[in-house]
């Protein structure tokens, strides 16, 4: 990152400042490298550090599991997913509601416009994830639906 020189009691320092996080610095001085706490007041940034999920792929796991039911069968939970990262503006169900298939479940914000979250299955409201305000991340469960 930044390279410094010291000059301390008549010796001469080469210091690296590789990297801070928080208020922990890692720097190298001379070769050595060391960590240093910093005793400064830590600036909080408004802008919140997202931390994406670990994505697996659908293909990997047991493949002997049936990947759908029987169409007499009965239809396990359904989750809702947020299309794109955002912000939820506003939860028009509540856990135990009714709802069927194309009812407006929820309100999120994504890219400076409003889009309406629907239901792609009939049943029950099992479960909200996320209340108003909260920012999701694109694939981010947001309600279950079970029959």
């Amino acid at each position: 990152m930044k390279k410094f020189k010291f000059t301390i009691r008549g010796n001469d320092y080469d210091v690296e400042l590789q990297k801070i996080e928080d208020n922990v610095a890692e720097i190298e001085v001379n070769g050595t490298t060391y960590e240093v706490e910093i005793h400064q007041e830590v600036k909080t940034s408004k802008t919140p550090k997202l931390v994406r999920k670990v994505v697996v792929p659908s293909t990997e796991g047991e493949l002997s599991t049936a990947k759908t039911s029987a169409p007499s069968g009965s239809k396990g939970a359904g989750h809702v997913k947020a299309p794109l990262p955002g912000t939820i503006l506003e939860v028009n169900v509540k856990k135990g509601d009714t709802v069927k298939v194309g009812d407006t479940l929820l309100i999120m914000e994504a890219m400076k416009m409003e889009n309406n979250i629907k239901a792609d299955k009939e049943g029950i409201v099992t479960a909200i994830k996320v209340n108003s305000g909260d920012s999701v991340l694109e694939g981010d469960i947001l309600v279950e639906i079970g029959s």
